[in-house]
């Protein structure tokens, strides 16, 4: 090719990045590959600190400079070479009456966040592409409509940028138990009056699998610089080794071009376009 790879990532809320995709960015990064991150929301429903949202000393003005902060230390971490943040209103979880406030990205009509984000995908021209699945990977609204909006855009830019969402296979969560009882940890539970989502998808519908092992360090340290939202950050309790275990490798169904169940499981992103 004339020009470096290019790996597209849309994500919801600072500190997404690193989560489901910090490994493959940081991997493909340190390839040559061009990453680009582009951020829907400011976050601003996030915890400042030990303060939870609605809690006396919550100022969302503050929440959204310190996360754009912690955001832009992600971003050097893990190599991007270009981030966007779109700037809408976090919308908070599914059921929060911040759900339908002005300017919440869940309510935002499509159109507008589409362009945007089709603009972007015109002048970055991503080779592939990875967001959220239908369901936001666990119900969450701003995931959702990421998901509603990179598939939109992609459509209005003329893109074919091959499209995946990040996943777990379901298989992995016994693994995962044993490794979390092994360092003294338990996976935590739904908040009360929330049911606990269901994760990941069946084996079969992982298109690929992608070792990071390498660069779960980097992961983690882009985990840890989102230091407003430690609290909320599980995977931090962890000893490295385990984290490694547990977070070495990234799965993602593949959305476009289509791909059926049971087919082979790539273990590179670009597989065929090298």
């Amino acid at each position: 090719m004339s020009r470096p790879l290019t790996l597209m990532a849309v994500h919801a809320h600072p500190d997404d990045e690193a989560t489901s995709t910090g490994g493959v960015l940081a991997k493909y990064a340190a390839e040559g590959v061009t990453t680009v991150l582009v951020t829907c929301t400011d976050g601003a429903l996030g915890d400042a600190g030990t303060v939870k949202p609605g809690e006396e000393g919550h100022s969302t003005e503050e929440v959204v400079a310190l996360r754009a902060a912690e955001l832009a230390e992600s971003c050097r971490i893990l190599g991007i070479t270009h981030a966007h943040q779109l700037g809408y209103h976090d919308s908070g979880m599914m059921g929060w009456p911040q759900n339908d406030a002005d300017g919440a990205f869940w309510t935002t009509p499509l159109d507008e966040p589409v362009a945007r984000l089709a603009e972007l995908v015109r002048q970055h021209r991503p080779d592939v592409v990875v967001t959220y699945d239908e369901n936001g990977f666990y119900g969450h609204p701003d995931h959702i409509q990421a998901h509603r909006v990179t598939a939109a855009a992609l459509e209005a830019a003329g893109s074919d940028a091959r499209l995946y969402y990040s996943t777990i296979r379901r298989s992995d969560f016994a693994r995962f138990g044993e490794l979390l009882r092994e360092a003294g940890e338990e996976f935590p539970e739904p908040e009360e009056g929330q049911e606990q989502p269901e994760w990941g998808v069946p084996d079969d519908e992982v298109a690929a699998d992608v070792d990071v092992t390498a660069f779960a360090q980097a992961k983690r340290d882009a985990l840890a610089a989102h230091t407003s939202q430690v609290e909320n950050i599980f995977f931090l309790k962890l000893p490295i080794h385990v984290f490694t275990a547990a977070m070495g490798r990234e799965a993602f169904v593949q959305a476009r071009p289509a791909r059926e169940p049971g087919g082979p499981v790539a273990d590179d992103l670009f597989h065929g376009l090298r």
